[in-house]
């Protein structure tokens, strides 16, 4: 019990907690781009088209986003690099989608921001594909 309040921090607790936020983030992500993937043809002309690059471009890129990112955060692999579009995502989503409602709709995207802007800064940990392959 003492050691569950105690201010000291080690590697392995820290690359325990990015691991955990690496597989919460990015497997929870994974279903929502999943869904979308099996429903292109029916979402594409609909989609939110931010970029003014057409409906479907721009859904491909949120299914690259979503689900592709996701899988790569989950593996450890290229995470840095795998954050970067899904930031960009939840950006899009919290601001134009959910109006910026932080506490309302856009909830949710602001916490898979926020999870992976961390992961963005303090990288995969020591349990990732990342560290293997020596990256």
């Amino acid at each position: 019990m003492k050691k569950l309040f105690s201010t000291k921090f080690s590697d392995t607790s820290i690359s325990l907690a990015l691991l955990i936020l690496r597989l919460s983030a990015g497997g929870l992500m994974i279903p929502h781009g999943y869904k979308k993937l099996v429903n292109f043809a029916a979402n594409s002309r609909g989609f939110t088209d931010p970029f003014h690059i057409g409906g479907p471009a721009s859904l491909s890129l949120t299914i690259f986003a979503e689900f592709f990112c996701a899988t790569f955060i989950v593996l450890g692999l290229m995470t840095r690099l795998a954050t970067v579009p899904l930031i960009i995502a939840m950006v899009v989503a919290l601001i134009i989608s959910h109006k910026g409602e932080i506490f309302g709709d856009g909830e949710h995207a602001a916490l898979f921001l926020a999870g992976f802007m961390a992961l963005l800064l303090a990288g995969p940990g020591k349990i990732s594909m990342d560290r293997l392959i020596g990256k």
